[in-house]
């Protein structure tokens, strides 16, 4: 593979936000319309997600530490690919929660590898923010070039076509991973299993003994939670407001807004995205987005919510990968973002199960509203750790 690495790097995630996006976009629709699903149903089964990403997230991340970033990247593609085509071929609720379950197994090979491996590629700490910042972007453009491309497939061809279709294309993807070379990382050659306990330790120590990590942390425990569940709940209350509007030309539009949205918010903050302003201003924005939508009386103000609230959502996760990555040693890398990651399906499944109880018990419009006051104490926890 001849072309930089950065480059390498920006259009893999592209590639990735292409398939991934998209497929998830006709997804949330067949999971609504075709497998009928309820509320409840479809929070649990992002809970259940997050229980086994929740227990495979650190292994596989020190796995990564210890064997492969590369290779680690490559079983995700086989396994993501393997669950995407599966969930489009069922459609009892057993049988989606194991699909799905599946689909949190392979994050958990991908996350923290990603960023370890072109962190550790590149060699150059100034310079990976910067493909960090680029490759967010892509994964923007690249969820619009998904939502239009997959979306318009399943307008075309059906829902199961199109599901299946980028399964098997998140499949092949891997094989474009399988060529990046992996110069920097060196595998341990022995006592792989104590070698891991240390950097399981190592990182950890580095966790703990930090308040602006533990602020991130704490912060992504409440944000995670409340993006799963938003994420899995809007639909629903958008399709309650407009029964009659076809869902899928609907959550392709807004989609591709809250991308191009995306973009131009990083390109806007790239200068300060290492600090603690840019994650709270996130946190605000998405809280009078979740709000907003719990007392929108039409389809308008609706749709102008989620805008608000998911186009702001995934920009924390950004904002606090950086922070965590630019306060992290090159060994223990790949260990912290997984360690980050488990932070995340921790709280899917904590702020996830009290999200669906509440949906369950009293309705959308005090979930959502409890939503929003968890991404305004996120917001105050990472405020007062601005250093």
């Amino acid at each position: 593979m001849t072309a930089d690495l950065g480059t390498v790097y920006v259009r893999w995630t592209w590639c990735r936000a292409v398939l991934h996006r998209g497929w998830w976009l006709v997804t949330s629709v067949y999971l609504v319309v075709d497998a009928q699903l309820g509320a409840s149903q479809l929070v649990f089964i992002g809970v259940a997600q997050a229980v086994v990403a929740l227990v495979f997230e650190v292994p596989a991340g020190v796995v990564a530490d210890t064997l492969s970033r590369k290779w680690s990247l490559v079983v995700s593609h086989v396994l993501m690919g393997a669950a995407m085509l599966a969930t489009a071929l069922v459609g009892d609720f057993l049988s989606l929660l194991a699909t799905q379950m599946l689909w949190g197994l392979s994050w958990t090979f991908a996350s923290g590898a990603d960023v370890a491996w072109i962190s550790d590629e590149l060699d150059d700490p100034a310079r990976v923010p910067v493909v960090l910042i680029r490759a967010e972007q892509a994964q923007l453009t690249g969820t619009v070039a998904g939502l239009a491309g997959v979306g318009g497939l399943a307008w075309l061809a059906g829902r199961t076509t199109a599901m299946v279709l980028a399964g098997a294309a998140m499949s092949l993807l891997g094989l474009y991973v399988a060529a990046f070379p992996e110069r920097r990382f060196v595998p341990v050659p022995a006592r792989r299993w104590s070698a891991a306990w240390s950097i399981l330790v190592r990182g950890s120590a580095l966790v703990r003994t930090s308040p602006v990590l533990i602020a991130v942390f704490a912060a992504t425990f409440l944000v995670s939670g409340v993006a799963d569940a938003f994420g899995r709940l809007y639909p629903l209350r958008l399709v309650a407001l407009a029964p009659a509007v076809d869902p899928v030309l609907w959550f392709t539009g807004l989609g591709v807004l809250m991308c191009l949205a995306g973009v131009v918010a990083l390109s806007f903050v790239q200068a300060g995205l290492g600090g603690a302003h840019p994650y709270v201003l996130a946190c605000g924005v998405a809280a009078v987005g979740v709000v907003g939508l719990a007392f929108a009386p039409d389809a308008f103000s609706g749709s102008f919510a989620v805008l608000l609230a998911a186009g702001a959502l995934p920009l924390t996760r950004t904002f606090g990968t950086l922070r965590v990555n630019a306060r992290t040693a090159g060994a223990v890398r790949a260990t912290v973002h997984s360690l980050l990651a488990q932070a995340e399906y921790a709280g899917k499944i904590i702020c996830g199960l009290a999200i669906a109880l509440v949906a369950g018990r009293t309705g959308m419009l005090v979930a959502l509203t409890a939503c929003g006051a968890l991404l305004v104490v996120a917001a105050v926890l990472v405020r007062r750790q601005s250093g």
